[in-house]
């Protein structure tokens, strides 16, 4: 099942998204900003937060991330789809999910799992409440752009206009009732970490990812983490533990590897650095490398001429 979203230049709309012949998905516009596309499987609900810009251009045209990681294992999906830097502050949106909460959509369902990276992370967190002991996963995810209640950031400063004051509005605070809220950073990425550290209710799990820079989801996704992790929440197997051991597959991601070299000769750290050498140089003779390898192939040449990559 499969949902296609129509090119802008064909319908006029870009939320008029759906072939609906044959997908069993339907979709509702939610105001001129944002839609819901929702499709029915199993017992499981993941609600994934994506960018129409995402969907209608990305590797997989047309097609919801939450199709890719729900339908396999058979579960249900809703997706919330933004065009544009809205972070989903929306009237429109919050009555969305007030309809849901009103006729007990949530309650149908065994285990429901929210997810988003960024700015669909902070949405992810933000929602969450309407669905008591779910497990949310959010990559760096802003905890609010209140510029009452943190001044330091100042990537956003279009979207500080928007209330992020009223209903849904700080996300650490919309978390407290779930089972679970993994949040994923970079903690070289300094805003990122700052705005992780304001998640900390005890039911939080802040799971450093480090070399992986600002391009998180791409990388987890290159690694075939990402999915195993929404397996994982969906199973109510969460943990730090679990996720640490999938975590691993950096050790084989060209991108991370060079990465790490990078920071080890910037530092000094030679001995690490040959360490991380010998590993790169066997990983890339003879397993598989995910991810985009020029850097590292770079790398290893300028280090050993003579290795074979």
């Amino acid at each position: 099942m499969k949902d296609r979203f129509a090119s802008e230049s064909e319908t006029g709309r870009w939320h008029t998204l759906l072939d609906r012949s044959g997908t069993g998905a339907w979709v509702k516009a939610l105001g001129p900003d944002h839609a819901a596309v929702w499709a029915a499987g199993g017992g499981t609900l993941l609600v994934t937060f994506e960018q129409a810009r995402e969907i209608l251009t990305g590797a997989t045209v047309g097609h919801t991330l939450a199709a890719q990681l729900a339908e396999p294992a058979g579960w249900s999906r809703l997706t919330l789809v933004a065009h544009g830097a809205t972070w989903f502050r929306d009237r429109a949106v919050y009555d969305f999910f007030d309809e849901r909460v009103d006729s007990e959509f949530f309650d149908a369902f065994d285990r429901v799992v929210f997810y988003g990276a960024g700015m669909c992370g902070y949405a992810a967190c933000a929602y969450s409440v309407v669905a008591p002991g779910a497990a949310v996963v959010a990559l760096a995810p802003q905890a609010t752009l209140d510029p009452a209640r943190l001044d330091w950031d100042r990537r956003f400063l279009m979207a500080r206009r928007r209330d992020f004051t009223s209903r849904y509005g700080y996300a650490p605070d919309m978390i407290e009732a779930a089972c679970c809220a993994a949040i994923l950073y970079d903690p070289a990425q300094t805003l990122d970490a700052m705005h992780a550290a304001l998640f900390d209710g005890p039911n939080v799990m802040r799971l450093a990812t480090p070399y992986c820079g600002d391009a998180l989801e791409a990388h987890l996704s290159a690694m075939a983490v990402l999915p195993e992790l929404i397996d994982a929440a969906g199973e109510g197997q969460l943990t730090a533990e679990v996720f640490f051991r999938l975590f691993r597959a950096r050790r084989q991601h060209a991108p991370y590897l060079a990465a790490l070299l990078d920071r080890l000769d910037k530092s000094g750290r030679t001995d690490l650095a040959r360490g991380v050498l010998r590993h790169a140089s066997h990983v890339a003779e003879h397993e598989h490398l995910t991810g985009a390898r020029t850097d590292l192939d770079r790398r290893l040449r300028r280090h050993r001429p003579d290795v074979p990559v």
